[in-house]
């Protein structure tokens, strides 16, 4: 019997979140567990010109007001880098929602017993002012966490 039999882990895109989408596949793979993906957006209904502001203005954050498309993208992408580092059955969700609301729900509904999480924001000063999705889902999180060192 495997310790895990799902795990479940969050991308925004990032290169820093796919670092730990390749090790929470690696650790799925070795588990012989399913690896679900999740990728959180924020769906929105604006115009090109109001898009545009917004992307300037978020950067690597943009993803969040672009709607599911690029979330798609986001976990479609995931889904090879986990296929690559060893993950077998990989399950990817492109779900609208806040990002620990979202990680949270999956672990949730897929029963998932890891979750696996980059600690990029952990140490930032925004993540100490806001709130950081590493530190908020591992606070929450009611089953076992792995945060994956993905910053350099």
């Amino acid at each position: 019997m495997s310790a895990y039999r799902t795990v479940v882990v969050g991308t925004d895109g990032s290169e820093s979140s796919l670092r730990a989408v390749e090790r929470a596949g690696a650790l799925a793979g070795a588990c012989d567990a399913t690896l679900v993906i999740a990728c959180a957006y924020l769906p929105t209904e604006t115009d090109e010109r109001e898009l545009s502001r917004a992307q300037d203005v978020l950067g690597d954050e943009a993803y969040q007001v672009m709607g599911s498309s690029p979330a798609e993208e986001t976990v479609r992408t995931a889904t090879d880098r986990a296929a690559a580092a060893g993950a077998g059955q990989v399950k990817p969700l492109a779900v609208a929602g806040s990002p620990v609301e979202v990680l949270l729900d999956v672990v949730r509904r897929e029963q998932a017993d890891l979750l696996v999480v980059g600690n990029r924001g952990l140490n930032s000063i925004k993540g100490r002012l806001l709130g950081s999705v590493p530190a908020d889902a591992t606070r929450r999180s009611a089953c076992d966490v792995l945060v994956v060192h993905t910053t350099g």
